[in-house]
């Protein structure tokens, strides 16, 4: 089996990207949202308490953890695609910001871009702008599908200055490494319950859970790179 084309777009990227108004030469972050920006896992905790559901937090995964609560059986992976999109169809207006990083990046917008990159469907991405914006996140919003590299590897290409990526998942911190190897990468997982399932990615420079050692490690290559 071939391996995924770290460069890859999804089709609804390259006008996404297109709308932005980068400036050439300024640092950029590209962030990551659910787990980065907002508490996705408690946001999904209350989505399935609502549909008698519970999620069994015995691995970094949701296919498989997802069970009924009447009888404990998981959700068929089948039919987790259209769990998810019940999800964020119902609960993306309402995810509440992490502690602290509405605050770190309007510290770090002073000496960078940011933009947020996020896998979600691309009619959640409105009520994903707004959401953010609501909460001091008022930044551009790219909502993505499958793999990240190619689209961070986009943005470097625009702005042509240092580049910093902010993730919970490995395999797009292993994507955007491929893509962009020059990128500074920060291992980002909100919920301590989910950062102790999961080591630091292999391909990061950086874990953590906490959004004033984010914008240290930020700061800190900034300043070492004339900026």
């Amino acid at each position: 089996m071939t391996s995924p084309d770290p460069l890859a777009l999804h089709e609804s990227v390259p006008a996404q990207l297109d709308e932005l108004r980068l400036e050439r030469g300024r640092p950029l972050i590209v962030t990551d949202c659910d787990e980065v920006l907002v508490e996705f896992l408690k946001g999904l905790e209350r989505y399935l308490e609502a549909n008698n559901l519970w999620i069994d937090l015995q691995s970094f995964a949701l296919s498989g953890n997802i069970k009924h609560r009447d009888t404990n059986e998981p959700v068929p992976p089948k039919e987790m695609p259209a769990l998810l999109e019940r999800f964020f169809d119902t609960e993306t207006h309402r995810l509440d910001a992490v502690e602290g990083a509405a605050d770190a990046l309007a510290e770090l917008s002073k000496r960078a871009q940011v933009v947020v990159l996020s896998n979600l469907p691309l009619t959640q991405r409105r009520t994903r702008i707004d959401n953010l914006s609501a909460q001091g996140l008022d930044y551009p919003v790219i909502a993505n599908q499958g793999l990240k590299g190619g689209p961070v590897r986009k943005l470097a290409e625009l702005v042509e200055a240092p580049v910093f990526f902010l993730d919970d998942l490995p395999p797009n911190i292993s994507s955007v490494a491929e893509a962009y190897e020059p990128s500074h990468r920060i291992h980002f997982i909100a919920d301590e319950r989910l950062a102790k399932l999961l080591g630091p990615a292999k391909d990061s420079h950086f874990h953590t859970t906490d959004w004033n050692a984010a914008k240290a490690f930020i700061e800190e290559k900034l300043a070492a790179e004339g900026f």
